[in-house]
């Protein structure tokens, strides 16, 4: 069941999945984003704590293209077409860090103890 799942999402495989791929590769493009961009950190404390043991200059240029982009939404423009050929939407540099974070944070819950942080209200 899981190989039939596999071959359904890989866009490979599936016309309708390189389709989607296609397209959301098109919108990140127009704003400069990659898409581990869109991790956000206040929603889950796993990509909070994966951001956290990131490089600083890797973090500092997260944070450069979500204000670039942010700027460009509020002025209802895209990027210049030159500077959408050279992005590269789905070049991920928090994927395997949070999977990191992931499988440290199951450990520990395995072995019973405690968790290396725990959501508090600001």
């Amino acid at each position: 069941m899981t190989s039939f799942l596999q071959s359904f999402i890989d866009p490979k495989k599936n016309f309708l999945a390189r389709m989607h791929m296609k397209a959301i590769s098109t919108r990140l493009r127009r704003y400069g984003l990659r898409y581990d961009d869109l991790y956000d950190q206040y929603y889950n404390m796993d990509i909070k704590e994966a951001m956290n043991r990131l490089p600083r200059e890797v973090v500092d240029a997260r944070n450069q293209r979500l204000k670039r982009a942010m700027d460009l939404s509020m002025k209802h423009q895209y990027l210049p077409e030159d500077l959408q050929a050279v992005q590269t939407p789905f070049r991920g540099y928090l994927q395997e860090m949070l999977a990191l974070v992931e499988r440290e944070r199951k450990e520990r819950e395995a072995l019973g103890a405690l968790p290396l942080y725990q959501r508090t209200i600001p």
